[in-house]
């Protein structure tokens, strides 16, 4: 499965933007899909999973301003990002975690001004 991911750019302190994750295939068989990201001279943080029963985990960092979805039936998997500040600049990868082998995409970059 090839997973490319897209939405981002710059946007103020307090804005909003939304990523969206378009997978090769169905991933209605993959139990989570996950959203990190990479800030630079930082490694790559799991910042939101989505489980496939409904559940959701974040990090302490984003929790109750970004909001991760999935749609099984568009292999798409979603990031809400509101209320974002400078430390969110980044570059944002979705994949499901370790057992999962998927190769990491480009990622989309996210750039928040103050």
């Amino acid at each position: 499965v090839q997973l490319q991911a897209s939405g981002g750019g710059l946007v103020q302190a307090g804005g909003s933007l939304r990523l969206s994750c378009v997978a090769s295939r169905s991933i209605f068989s993959i139990d989570i899909m996950a959203w990190y990201r990479q800030a630079p001279g930082k490694q790559r943080q799991l910042i939101a999973e989505a489980i496939r029963d409904g559940r959701t985990n974040y990090a302490d960092s984003v929790k109750g301003r970004f909001t991760i979805s999935r749609d099984n039936a568009y292999n798409s998997v979603y990031l809400q990002m509101d209320n974002l500040k400078p430390d969110d600049t980044a570059v944002y990868y979705c994949n499901s975690p370790p057992p999962s082998r998927i190769p990491w995409g480009p990622g989309t970059q996210v750039t928040v001004s103050s």
